[in-house]
């Protein structure tokens, strides 16, 4: 009997996200639409261009958005992290309690350090570019694993943005083999053209010899198989995953396997901030997988709660908001 639907590792962040023209974010010198990691006087000095907007916080990180959404439908989520004793790191501590998610926090945080942050920065198209402060999120290491949680998991998700933390994609790859050993499904989402970009070998690590779900967007879809011809793309994800989840914006999702591809409509709307829609699919999708539902119900879920999270500032959805869009996208009888 599993314990957990999902268990998932990755970086412990605070969002702070700041509304900003693209005029600004052009002088500020950030990579639209990517992650960027930076320093401490890199944060310093992008700060010190936006002090005059007020910033909404929140907890985030790609895979903690994920647990959370799954916790929030009504599955049951842990996630290893880490944080530290600060300000921050109580937030965190306690929007992961409050949203239902159990973690190795109660028990391990870092005595010294900053608990990682992530600067958003969304311009009036909807896109966002974010600036990442790990703190002590990047000594993330196999202490935060439970190996036991893991085996008592249905699947175990690995966040692509590990890749670029030796520690942090080491534990990775020893909860994945413990996963591995004790037949939970592996999960993987790529996270971000930079990481595939610099951090490829670590991605390839975390891949291995196939995982069963991988999730990406199309453009990191495309730039991972070095083309922009999406039946060239498909045909090269579809080896690298038995079931592989692209998201392409208002075009949908599409849901592959060797033997069929489902293409999921979007629901139309316009799109205010698009920080953790990516992160809301994933959760989305995985809840409704781990509760018996089809690939294609669990797409119809991920691109409804997606697009509500979309059609908003931030990266996550009430309760409310979650269990109106449940009712509505997945049929009753499971």
């Amino acid at each position: 009997m599993s314990h957990y639907d999902l268990y998932a590792i990755g970086n412990a962040l605070v969002d702070s996200e700041f509304e900003v023209s693209d005029a600004l974010l052009q002088s500020m010198g950030v990579d639209k639409r990517h992650m960027t990691l930076i320093d401490t006087p890199r944060r310093a000095e992008l700060l010190s261009h936006v002090k005059a907007i007020t910033p909404r916080q929140t907890g985030g990180g790609s895979a903690g958005n994920t647990v959370v959404a799954l916790a929030q439908l009504g599955g049951k989520a842990f996630y290893s992290c880490k944080v530290a004793h600060d300000d921050l790191g109580d937030f965190y501590v306690k929007d992961l309690q409050a949203r239902g998610v159990d973690t190795n926090l109660t028990h391990t945080r870092a005595s010294n350090g900053q608990t990682g942050s992530c600067m958003v920065l969304v311009t009036p198209d909807a896109e966002r570019s974010m600036c990442t402060f790990l703190g002590v999120s990047a000594e993330l290491d196999d202490a935060a694993l439970h190996p036991h949680d893991i085996a008592k998991s249905k699947i175990y998700y690995m966040e692509g943005y590990l890749a670029a933390s030796p520690t942090g994609l080491n534990a990775a790859l020893k909860g994945r083999q413990i996963a591995k050993d004790a037949n939970v499904a592996l999960a993987l989402t790529l996270s971000d053209v930079s990481m595939i970009q610099f951090c490829k070998a670590g991605l390839d690590a975390m891949l291995g010899d196939g995982v069963d779900y991988l999730f990406c967007n199309q453009e990191e879809a495309q730039v991972w198989c070095g083309t922009q011809d999406l039946e060239e793309v498909r045909s090269q994800l579809k080896k690298l995953a038995k079931m592989v989840c692209m998201t392409r914006g208002p075009e949908g999702s599409e849901v592959m396997t060797a033997e069929q591809t489902w293409h999921v409509p979007a629901e139309k709307v316009k799109a205010i901030d698009t920080n953790g829609a990516g992160d809301m699919f994933a959760g989305s999708f995985l809840y409704a997988i781990a509760r018996g539902y089809s690939p294609e119900q669990a797409a119809k879920l991920g691109n409804h709660t997606a697009a509500a999270v979309v059609s908003q500032h931030g990266n996550r959805l009430t309760l409310g908001q979650l269990s109106a869009i449940k009712a509505y996208a997945l049929p009753a009888h499971q």
